[in-house]
């Protein structure tokens, strides 16, 4: 139990260091989603091709962000080591979900009805 209040802790100071990218972020998910429900009335068109970049995105992070930390996935020794790092690759799968649905549904070709 203490290993996850840590790690909320620690997901919120740096959420408050980074609270511009942040709220850039949000609104530029925001804006996606209004353009993307608004043009593309079958916006579950995109999901597929939104699974693919999520899982990307997901492997590409357990992959590389040990690295940038100046480690290795040798490094990881117990199991919240490996929540910690699988929990940030969800994350950023999520975020790249979450910009990638609109842009993708939006790229589908609309269907004669």
């Amino acid at each position: 139990m203490y290993e996850i209040w840590l790690a909320m802790n620690i997901a919120w100071e740096i959420a408050l260091t980074a609270w511009p990218w942040l709220v850039a972020l949000a609104l530029l998910a925001i804006v996606l989603w209004t353009v993307a429900l608004q043009r593309a009335p079958r916006w579950r068109a995109g999901l597929g091709g939104t699974l693919v970049v999520g899982v990307l995105a997901a492997v590409a992070t357990v992959l590389t962000l040990p690295m940038w930390s100046q480690s290795s996935l040798a490094e990881l020794a117990y199991a919240p080591d490996w929540a910690a790092l699988l929990g940030i690759a969800a994350g950023v799968a999520g975020v790249a979900m979450l910009l990638a649905w609109p842009l993708l549904a939006g790229l589908q070709r609309r269907q004669p009805e």
